[in-house]
């Protein structure tokens, strides 16, 4: 299965929505299109929307170390929603859950960003 990446520009967050598999063959493709659309839209944050994330792996995970990295050193925060649990447990194991803030929704990781109209 290949992977989908939908990019939309909120006000000051660039929420990217992830359909199918993270993995070592899709991650230098997402990594390009995340980097790219942070630059042209000048976004302070980024919104992981991961619903329809079938699955990732280590290769994934490097590729939203490395954004993390990229939006924080701009002074902005990663907020990942809508988490499915092998996903979820992923994120776990790494150890990211204790950088990165998890959402219920996109709604709500707005809203924590303090975005929300």
């Amino acid at each position: 299965m290949s992977l989908q990446i939908e990019l939309e520009h909120y006000r000051k967050a660039l929420i990217v929505r992830l359909k199918g598999e993270l993995d070592h063959h899709t991650a230098e493709s997402v990594k390009t299109r995340m980097e790219e659309a942070i630059m042209r839209g000048n976004s302070s944050h980024i919104i992981l929307s991961l619903k329809d994330l079938s699955f990732m792996d280590s290769s994934g995970l490097g590729v939203i170390l490395g954004r993390y990295k990229l939006i924080t050193a701009k002074g902005g925060k990663m907020v990942v929603c809508n988490v499915n649990p092998a996903v979820y447990r992923l994120f776990e194991m790494s150890g990211l859950f204790k950088i990165l803030s998890i959402q219920e929704n996109e709604r709500q990781a707005l809203h924590s960003l303090e975005v929300v109209s």
